[in-house]
């Protein structure tokens, strides 16, 4: 059984896989360029992701675009959970229905709307875990089949606006709103406002902190900077417009906020380790999206 390893390296990638984890409150975000699918069969997980307060229930299939920060800031329940990672390149090429690519890579978590699946998704979870922990290909060949198959019925139960009609949860989380706490505040204010000039004087008045205080607090609960945490949803942002927009790589580096294009390049290759151009070329092959 998995659970977060904060010294895990940022886009580490998991690669096709499916297994169990235990839920742990994390002292950072995760980040890593695979669709991350969850299924719980108890209790709930309560995730900041990309400054978003989103609450994943039991009995539901939910995913989202992991190389979106995502953090679990509180759960319920002992019970392990299912997680599937799907690589990006292999998860575009589904050509799936825009009412659930188009909100999955602009940041949002998709959930399935009811539990009436609850007994189907749980057996293939398990099946899917076993398959491709298995060393015979055609096991995950057929795996692989069965989770296009299921993540194609889950956008036929999704509204064609789904975008707007996310619930709740899923809206941006004003700062204060639903118990977070200063440094999640410091966190979710970073994630509404990366596209703007952000300085640490800035952040930390917003909160009410010392800028000395606020630098100290959130790295010692996230494991990184401000500027860093900073950065790289800047890149996340340059990320999906690379691969959901024909806009030119200078355009994506200015909408993503960053005031150069050799500071954007330096900060994209650092992370994702190939420059932004290298990385259209390799994940946008198949996606267009309206």
């Amino acid at each position: 059984m998995l659970t977060f390893d904060p010294r895990r390296r940022d886009f580490l990638s998991y690669g096709l896989r499916c297994d169990l984890w235990q839920a742990v409150l994390m002292r950072r975000p995760d980040r890593h360029n695979e669709i991350e699918v969850n299924y719980l069969e108890q209790g709930s997980l309560t995730y900041l992701l990309a400054g978003r307060k989103v609450t994943v229930n039991a009995r539901r299939l939910s995913l989202f675009w992991a190389a979106i920060p995502h953090q679990i800031i509180s759960f319920e329940g002992q019970h392990p959970y299912y997680v599937l990672t799907i690589p990006l390149a292999w998860f575009l090429r589904l050509k799936l229905p825009n009412r659930l690519m188009k909100p999955l890579l602009h940041g949002h978590c998709i959930c399935e709307p009811d539990d009436r699946r609850s007994a189907l998704d749980l057996a293939l979870c398990k099946t899917w875990l076993d398959d491709l922990q298995s060393s015979v290909q055609e096991r995950h060949r057929v795996a692989l089949l069965e989770i296009e198959g299921r993540l194609a019925r889950l956008a036929l139960s999704l509204p064609e606006e789904a975008a707007q009609t996310q619930p709740k949860s899923a809206r941006p989380t004003s700062l204060g709103e639903g118990g977070l706490s200063k440094v999640e505040q410091m966190a979710a204010f970073i994630a509404q406002h990366y596209t703007e000039p952000l300085t640490i004087q800035r952040i930390s008045e917003m909160i009410g902190l010392k800028p000395n205080y606020a630098m100290t607090l959130f790295q010692s609960t996230f494991g990184t900077t401000l500027i860093t945490y900073l950065t790289e949803l800047r890149v996340s942002s340059a990320q999906r417009l690379l691969v959901t927009t024909d806009d030119t790589v200078a355009n994506i580096a200015l909408n993503s906020g960053f005031n150069s294009i050799s500071r954007f390049n330096a900060a994209f290759k650092a992370i994702c380790e190939m420059s932004p151009r290298d990385y259209r070329k390799t994940f946008r092959k198949t996606c267009r999206l309206s």
